[in-house]
């Protein structure tokens, strides 16, 4: 397996960036978790700080000790440390109807299910791509069912709260689904997408973190996972569909 990319060090964290379909921990029916094998690629254990779902891509802070772990997960806890994603979604947030949403921001607080109770969640947006599913060969017909006119968005978010599925659920209910998401999206548009486009994996990744170090918030940044690279390529010049 190849390793687990370090974007940083220093002696109390590694930031890394986690593959789509790599679970962060280990559990029941988990084999390899992120965890496990960056313990054995640096050859000591380490700990992670906080979560990205198993399908989504991008950066992670992880411990080098626990009491680093325990010092880093308050820093989350209070919101000193910044985590900002991006997603490829089936429609636009908020009921935006064209292309004139591009832009815009919003911010949205619908309550989340965590562990069988209600709990109160907060996700920034801003659109920063809209794009005509009809142009992409193949989609017209077939989406004509879902509104006049469908469009896919790139759509940037930031996290109020770190909710469980946050961001996946906050755009489902928006209107907004994510591509590929095979718990909280349009199922329907998922296979679409799957045969004209390519699209399997969900498209989210989180590519921005600021976090504060020596005195000063510090932003590290990434680009687009190669998945989610293609897919956008695909809706920027459906020619390539």
């Amino acid at each position: 397996m190849k390793e687990i990319p370090i974007i940083y060090e220093n002696n109390e964290i590694l930031i890394v960036n986690k593959g789509a379909g790599l679970a962060v921990q280990g559990g029941e029916g988990v084999k390899n978790p992120l965890d496990s094998l960056l313990s054995e690629q640096l050859g000591a254990k380490v700990y992670p700080v906080h979560r990205l779902d198993k399908e989504t891509s991008g950066l992670l802070v992880v411990a080098k000790t626990s009491a680093a772990a325990g010092l880093w997960t308050g820093l989350i806890a209070s919101g000193q440390v910044k985590k900002e994603y991006q997603a490829l979604c089936f429609g636009l947030v908020q009921g935006l109807k064209s292309r004139s949403a591009l832009g815009k921001t919003g911010r949205l607080t619908q309550r989340v299910q965590v562990a069988g109770a209600g709990k109160t969640a907060e996700t920034f947006y801003q659109v920063a791509g809209v794009f005509p599913a009809a142009e992409i060969a193949g989609m017209k017909e077939q989406l004509a069912d879902l509104g006049e006119n469908p469009l896919f968005s790139l759509v940037n978010l930031t996290l109020g709260t770190g909710r469980t599925h946050q961001i996946r659920i906050h755009l489902a209910q928006a209107g907004c689904p994510i591509l590929a998401d095979d718990k909280h999206g349009n199922f329907k548009v998922n296979k679409l997408v799957k045969k004209a486009v390519g699209i399997k994996t969900l498209q989210l990744a989180a590519t921005r973190l600021t976090i504060p170090l020596e005195g000063r918030a510090t932003t590290f940044q990434i680009p687009l996972p190669p998945h989610m690279e293609a897919a956008l390529a695909v809706l920027k010049n459906p020619s390539l569909s």
